[in-house]
């Protein structure tokens, strides 16, 4: 689920719609959780849908840690990439905004964290784009991914949550922020890249 302050808006051209702030999001915030709405599917399953449905799952859905493609039942689907994401995760099931996001600022994520099935080129435009999103970056950028969020995970009692109901595993994030554990790094999310089989009859397209 969504922060509440925020909503979908057309973009541009290029990028389409996507999410932004309507209020501050102060450093710190969860602005993304999964909860118990978001549809999951096996890979077994995705196999069997026919090719229209097997498109929604490529361009809406993510891969989580079990191999599983999570379909966010809200706007949450409509986040964009950006090599330089406002919002990122740890280990769990959510995500943080890294920075202030001010209102009319697009709430991002960095797509290589998501368990990609192929290689894409990156055209988000900044000082640390990386031009191609590659499955294994997950793992390639996780020390430096690590410590960007660190220190805004930190923060997370100091700033409202109208999210942390939903989140899941409180105990365990009481104690990593009463630093009896150490944050779990986001590699915890990572999954090894699988392509789906074409459906019986259907040429796999480029």
């Amino acid at each position: 689920m969504l922060h509440p302050h925020t909503e979908l808006r057309f973009i541009n051209e290029q990028i389409g719609y996507g999410i932004v702030a309507t209020h501050l999001i102060p450093r710190g915030t969860v602005t993304w959780v999964r909860d118990d709405f978001d549809q999951t599917f096996s890979l077994a399953q995705v196999e069997r849908m026919a090719p229209l449905y097997r498109d929604i799952v490529a361009k809406y859905c993510f891969v989580d840690s079990r191999g599983d493609f999570v379909l966010c039942w809200d706007l949450a689907r409509y986040i964009n990439h950006s090599c330089d994401s406002s919002c990122r995760s740890a280990g769990y099931d959510f995500e943080l905004a890294v920075r202030d996001i001010h209102p009319g600022e697009e709430l991002t994520d960095d797509y290589g964290s998501l368990n990609l099935e192929y290689d894409f080129r990156c055209a988000c435009a900044t000082a640390a784009c990386r031009k191609t999103i590659h499955p294994d970056d997950l793992l390639t950028y996780a020390e430096q991914w690590d410590q960007i969020v660190a220190e805004p995970f930190r923060l997370m009692p100091t700033v409202a949550q109208p999210l942390w109901p939903l989140v899941k595993d409180k105990e365990i994030l009481e104690a990593v922020l009463a630093c009896r554990m150490p944050i779990a790094s986001c590699r915890e999310n990572y999954y090894p890249l699988r392509t789906l089989q074409p459906a019986q009859g259907e040429e796999r397209r480029c």
